[in-house]
């Protein structure tokens, strides 16, 4: 996961600020998306829900052993519990509850990890909590993260040091302290974060680009590595994260919170960012920085800026009439190109941590999070379609 710049060229199909019709657009049809009129428009919420509904029965099929509880599958377990908030099917939460049983609610690494990627069950644990109750499904979460805030080196900022963490520990920690009425988890979480954003490898967020970059070896304060010609390496899932990250902490954190305009400044630079990098075909290639750089359809980046996206959109966090025809030209390409006829999700590149990982990424090529990134973008869409 690494990225650096990103070239602003303008999309191929014009954006229009004009009000867009709604159309509906059915499973039977999807294929058919491939005019600019149709493309710039979201489909109604009924296809939305037959399209998260396909692409999550197929993982549930295909995989009776509900898994680990390592960060890849707790994102997809994410993404299969906003399912069962939009649809309300039963079966979803039955299928996170298993997983999440057979790991007694744990964490790898167990309550004295630090590693943000062990916290990401916890996002998973607290939406469990929400749905059904019960202090013993978020215990480990919040003995974990209390200790980082309040008793094991409160004052260490650095664990943080490549912009996944973001998302895979930034919304337990926000969460916890809207839960708990505790600001200290506020207040560490920005500590953090800014640390991540300004200190780390001299900063991974790039002001200029408005796009983060993965970690130290491609900050300028850092190694700084460029893309064979010489641009900045901005990895797609990485930014996606990042994007994402913002989204579930603003969902969560009050609006009166001092810090809430720095994370709402964030979110509005990225989507300024996709806005400019976006492919022809909907999609955003791997890398955002060189689109001569392994370009490519890729699922995993481009659904986490779909979530992202529509969110900012209903939240008014940017323009609608701007915004909604990118949202649209992603969602349609990932619901046309990428969801296979039986549900499987397609067009994914595969654990990694820049653009050159796990290649050839392909139609047949998929993975858990990128699944759990579609369904989480999937919620989000619906609650803006027709």
């Amino acid at each position: 996961m690494r990225r650096r710049t990103f070239l602003r060229i303008p999309s191929a199909l014009p954006l229009t600020t004009t009000a867009i019709t709604a159309i509906t657009v059915t499973a039977a049809t999807a294929a058919s998306l491939t005019d600019a009129v149709a493309a710039d428009v979201l489909p109604g919420r009924a296809a939305v829900l037959e399209s998260v509904r396909r692409v999550n029965d197929h993982w549930i099929n295909a995989h009776t052993d509900p898994g680990d509880n390592l960060w890849a599958r707790a994102t997809y377990f994410s993404g299969d519990l906003a399912a069962y908030r939009l649809t309300g099917e039963r079966r979803y939460l039955a299928y996170a509850e298993s997983w999440a049983e057979k790991h007694d609610y744990g964490l790898a690494g167990g309550v004295t990890t630090r590693h943000a990627d062990h916290h990401n069950a916890g996002q998973v644990y607290l939406d469990l909590h929400e749905a059904r109750g019960g202090e013993e499904r978020i215990a480990a979460i919040e003995s974990s993260l209390h200790r980082m805030v309040h008793t094991d080196r409160p004052e260490k900022t650095d664990d943080w040091w490549w912009a996944d963490a973001l998302y895979m520990a930034m919304p337990s920690m926000a969460r916890l302290g809207a839960l708990r009425g505790d600001t200290a988890y506020w207040a560490k979480m920005y500590a953090l974060y800014h640390h991540t954003k300004r200190v780390q490898g001299g900063g991974l967020y790039d002001y200029t680009h408005e796009l983060w970059y993965r970690d130290g070896t491609w900050s300028p304060g850092g190694s700084g590595r460029l893309s064979p010609d010489g641009r900045p390496v901005f990895w797609s899932r990485g930014n996606g994260w990042a994007y994402a990250a913002h989204a579930k902490v603003l969902s969560v954190l009050p609006s009166t919170d001092k810090r809430a305009p720095e994370y709402r400044w964030n979110m509005q630079g990225i989507s300024r960012a996709l806005l400019a990098s976006q492919r022809p075909d909907g999609f955003w290639n791997p890398s955002l920085g060189d689109p001569r750089h392994l370009p490519g359809k890729e699922s995993s980046g481009t659904a986490l800026f779909c979530y992202g996206l529509a969110y900012a959109i209903r939240t008014g966090l940017i323009d609608r009439s701007t915004y909604l025809p990118v949202l649209a030209r992603g969602w349609n390409a990932l619901v046309r190109d990428a969801v296979h006829p039986d549900g499987r999700l397609g067009w994914v590149q595969g654990i990694g941590d820049r653009p050159e990982s796990s290649r050839p990424i392909t139609y047949e090529t998929t993975a858990d999070f990128a699944v759990g990134a579609f369904l989480m973008a999937g919620s989000q869409v619906a609650r803006l379609a027709p």
